[in-house]
């Protein structure tokens, strides 16, 4: 009798905590709440943006923000399909996918270059590390600064050739910006919570 209401409660639980991953964070403007509601053993966000932060010299709160900007903490965020006859779904407008709304170029580049070949894009500490990859690139390769929020931002979303070129529209500064304010956000909440 025991055995057997063990046996399904087993299940149910492992359901449960599962589906909490799958959900995004809500309050994902405060990062404290961010990382409260994500500090699992398993899957433990502040670890993973900590350990990324050591790694690649990307602060936390940049990381955080360009994350929330691109996929608003959804795992299986992907970009809108484009509409055939006006009404039809059809392509997505980019391969873009995951956390970090990585391409799939990009993230195979990733994966070549970082050796971690396993890596998912709807895996937070993958994404995460994604993020610190390409931003520390940008940092060595086109001297900005591992805590200039708005300049790594558009780098992040032109892509390396598109920064270069320095042609940014006054929406992705504007999106930059935006990237900015929440990092300097983050950073703030980071001190009262002792992130």
């Amino acid at each position: 009798m025991c055995v057997s209401r063990f046996s399904k409660i087993v299940p149910i639980a492992l359901l449960l905590a599962l589906s909490a991953c799958a959900t995004p964070p809500s309050r994902i403007n405060d990062i404290c709440a961010v990382f409260e509601q994500r500090d699992g053993w398993f899957d433990n966000w502040h670890r993973s943006a900590k350990a990324t932060e050591r790694k690649y010299g990307i602060p936390v709160h940049v990381l955080m923000a360009t994350v929330r900007k691109e996929s608003g903490f959804k795992g299986n965020a992907r970009p809108r399909r484009t509409k055939l006859f006006g009404f039809i779904p059809w392509t997505r407008v980019s391969s873009a996918y995951g956390y970090s709304q990585a391409l799939n170029g990009t993230w195979s580049q990733y994966q070549r270059e970082s050796g971690n070949f396993a890596a998912r894009r709807t895996k937070f500490a993958d994404a995460v590390d994604f993020v610190g990859w390409y931003h520390s690139k940008t940092v060595n390769n086109y001297g900005v600064a591992p805590d200039d929020t708005f300049r790594l931002y558009l780098a992040y979303y032109h892509g390396w050739g598109g920064f270069k070129r320095g042609n940014w529209t006054p929406e992705i500064q504007k999106y930059a910006r935006d990237t900015d304010d929440m990092a300097r956000r983050y950073q703030a909440q980071l001190r009262s919570c002792g992130g």
